[in-house]
C-alpha cells in the first residue's frame, strides 16, 4: 500500500493553508511544519506560527515548528552577504528552497516516515513518459508561476514533492477555497519582500549584519574616465539608472563593477545588452548532462520574459547563447532553462 504521509511546509499564509486542506481532501495523511528561520522576519514570527497551527487545528492535522535559525544563517543569510561583498545580486529564495525547504525539510520528512513533502508553491511535478523520469514543470498560474525559484532542488527529490496548487490559475481561487472552508487566513496579504528584510531595505540589513559598510569610490565609464563618486558597491546593481548622481549628455546605467579598484562602471543603455552568458553552480533536473548544444527558453530573473537561446555544457559551467541580445543580465541571479513547460535546470550567472 502506498505511503501517503506528507510533510507540508506552512508559512501561515493562504497558499500553504489551502494546500493542507487540498492534500487532506485528496486522501493524504498531512503533517504541517513551520520552520523557524529568522527572528522578526515576515514568515517567521509568533503570528506565523499561530496562523499555521490554527489552520492545522481547524482541519484536524498535526502541526510542528522546527528551529532552523542557525542553518538558515549559514546557507541563506551568509550567502546573501557574500554575494553583495562580491558585487553579485542574490536571490535568497532560491538558496532557501534548496537547503531549507527541499533539503532539511525533506530530511525531517524521512524521520517522520513521510514519503512526500509539499509546499504552497505554484509549480508542478509529474512523470514524463517522453523523458522516462519525474519532471518539474510550470504550473497553470501564468505570471505567478514559481518554477523559476525551484530549479535548484535535488533531482532525486522531484518524485517526492507535491504542489497542491499546480492547476490553479488565479490567487483569488485559492482565497475563495479558504473562505468557503472558514480558514481565518483567507484574506491575509501576500508577503512580497525578502523574508528577513521585511522593510525592504537590504542595504541597512547588510550594514547591520555584516562588515559591509559605506565606502566611497569612483564611478567610471568603460574607458576608465571618472564621472562621479559612489557610496559603496553594494548599493548598486546591473541596469540601475537612478541614484547615480551623474549629469551626462545621455542616460547612464550601471554595467559592471571593478571590485579590486572599488569602482562602479557605467555605460549607455546599448552597453547593457549581451548575446552570451555563463552559469556555474549548475543543477540539471531533466538530463544528467548536456553533451550537445540544445535549444531552450531561458529566464534570467524571476520577473523576466523567457528568451530563446542555446545551451551547452563546458566542464562545470553552461554557456548560454541568446538569439536576441538580453538586457542587464546580472551576476548572482539565476538563469533557468525550459523545454516547453519543463524545467531543464539552471545555474548562477557569473
Amino acid at each position: 500500500m502506498e505511503n501517503k504521509r506528507v510533510l507540508l511546509g506552512m508559512s501561515g499564509g493562504v497558499d500553504s493553508s489551502v494546500s493542507a486542506l487540498l492534500l487532506k481532501q485528496a486522501g493524504y495523511e498531512v503533517i504541517g511544519a513551520t520552520m523557524e528561520l529568522f527572528v522578526g522576519s515576515s514568515c517567521c514570527n509568533v503570528n506565523t506560527y499561530l496562523d499555521a497551527k490554527n489552520v492545522c487545528n481547524s482541519i484536524g492535522i498535526p502541526h510542528f515548528t522546527y528551529d532552523y535559525k542557525n542553518q538558515f544563517k549559514e546557507y541563506v543569510i551568509d550567502d546573501f552577504i557574500n554575494c553583495y561583498k562580491n558585487c553579485k545580486t542574490p536571490n535568497p529564495c532560491i538558496e532557501c528552497n534548496k537547503y531549507m525547504k527541499f533539503g532539511l525539510m525533506y530530511e525531517k520528512a524521512k524521520e517522520l516516515g513521510c514519503n512526500y513533502i509539499a509546499t504552497g508553491h505554484y509549480a508542478k511535478t509529474e512523470y514524463s513518459e517522453k523523458y522516462g523520469r519525474w519532471v518539474l514543470k510550470k504550473s497553470n498560474a501564468g505570471r505567478k508561476d514559481q518554477s523559476y525559484v525551484l530549479w535548484n532542488m535535488p533531482k532525486e527529490l522531484v518524485e517526492h514533492v507535491l504542489f497542491p496548487l499546480a492547476e490553479f490559475e488565479e490567487k483569488e481561487q485559492i482565497r475563495a477555497i479558504a473562505r468557503a472552508n472558514n480558514l481565518k487566513v483567507a484574506n491575509k496579504p501576500d508577503s512580497e519582500d525578502i523574508c528577513f528584510v521585511p522593510d525592504g531595505n537590504y542595504k541597512k540589513f547588510l550594514e547591520k549584519n555584516s562588515d559591509i559598510k559605506p565606502k566611497q569610490g569612483n564611478i567610471v565609464n568603460l574607458k576608465g574616465d571618472v564621472l562621479g563618486k559612489h557610496t559603496g558597491l553594494y548599493n548598486y546593481t546591473i541596469g540601475q539608472r537612478k541614484g547615480l548622481g551623474i549629469s551626462y549628455k545621455v542616460p547612464l546605467f550601471v554595467v559592471g563593477f571593478n571590485h579590486e579598484k572599488n569602482e562602479v562602471i557605467v555605460g549607455e543603455e546599448s552597453e547593457l545588452y549581451t548575446l552570451e552568458a555563463y552559469v556555474d553552480d549548475v543543477n540539471l533536473l531533466l538530463f544528467d548532462e548536456i553533451k550537445e548544444e540544445i535549444e531552450v527558453n531561458v529566464k534570467t530573473r524571476y520577473s523576466a520574459k523567457v528568451a530563446n537561446a542555446t545551451i551547452v555544457q563546458e566542464n562545470d559551467k553552461i554557456k548560454i547563447k541568446f538569439k536576441e541580445p538580453q538586457r542587464a543580465v546580472t551576476p548572482g541571479q539565476s538563469a533557468v532553462f525550459y523545454l516547453d513547460d519543463i524545467v531543464v535546470g539552471g545555474g548562477k550567472l557569473i
